[in-house]
């Protein structure tokens, strides 16, 4: 949706699970020497500050990287992610920029690996394409990420990562997820596909989990659902208490990652007593 601009958003407690979990992924992909291919269908821009007027409307961050920033005690899992973004700030301690997916990529991906990304806004657009243009195998397209999607399947290396992180202010974005994730099966079943899903109170939010695993049911590594819910709803149910990943065909190792970063996310990001945490996975 072109009204929508990350940039409120960056670094809260969201983009903390999500990309904890993309940046395990990318990690895992990058232990072998055949290269991979990244499709990124939601990319936004390259990367966000924390001191302009967006991000300082919500202050979203505050209960996000910021709780973590500084930290001694984090899993190595979450110290190699926060390290990434203090490598985005210029390796100091000030924290003033987020990086957006596509930056963890670039950060964490060879210059053989493609980095293909899809954004509909022209502004994020035109920041992303600026931030990527030094670095090799980068295509940037201001076009639907999900209906480009079925045309970059499979890759040519036939290793690849797919990141599905719609801002879901339209609900059609719900049943396109799954459409999304049905076809990239069908053209690619051993894809690694990292979903980004919010925890609204809305039905559409509350079946999707649900969705997405049934059109995952055959994929040959099975599936993981990771979800962190860190506040309650806000008045009349409005409002974001929390997120989860479905990563289908998850690499080895995450799930156990995972059962060690989930529970201290938890408690360093918890907004209210309730605060929890959960991990479903599903091997094949």
């Amino acid at each position: 949706m072109l009204a929508y601009r990350h940039a409120f958003h960056a670094g809260n407690h969201a983009d903390v699970l999500k990309h904890l979990v993309l940046c395990r992924v990318l990690v895992h992909m990058a232990e072998k020497e055949k290269p991979f291919t990244l499709i990124d269908t939601h990319a936004g821009a390259g990367g966000y500050s924390l001191e302009g007027r967006y991000a300082q409307k919500t202050h979203e961050s505050d209960s996000g990287i910021v709780r973590l920033w500084g930290r001694t005690d984090l899993p190595a899992a979450l110290e190699h992610y926060v390290s990434l973004v203090r490598e985005f700030n210029g390796g100091g301690d000030a924290l003033t920029q987020y990086p957006g997916s596509p930056a963890f990529a670039s950060m964490l991906m060879r210059s053989t690996d493609p980095l293909h990304c899809y954004e509909l806004h022209p502004t994020e657009e035109r920041i992303l394409k600026s931030y990527l243009s030094p670095r090799r195998n980068s295509k940037v397209v201001m076009a639907d990420g999900f209906a480009a999607l079925p045309h970059e399947l499979p890759p040519p290396s036939r290793r690849g990562v797919i990141l599905i992180d719609p801002p879901y202010e339209i609900k059609t974005d719900y049943a396109r997820t799954v459409g999304a994730v049905r076809e990239a099966l069908s053209k690619f079943a051993t894809g690694v596909i990292l979903i980004w899903l919010p925890q609204v109170a809305l039905v559409e939010a509350r079946e999707l989990p649900r969705r997405l695993l049934n059109a995952a049911a055959t994929a040959p590594k099975g599936t993981l659902h990771a979800q962190l819910t860190v506040a309650e709803p806000g008045a009349h149910g409005i409002g974001m208490s929390g997120s989860s990943v479905v990563v289908i065909n998850p690499p080895h190792g995450l799930a156990e990652t995972l059962r060690e970063a989930l529970p201290f996310l938890a408690r360093a990001l918890a907004q209210f007593e309730g605060a929890a945490h959960r991990l479903d996975v599903q091997p094949r």
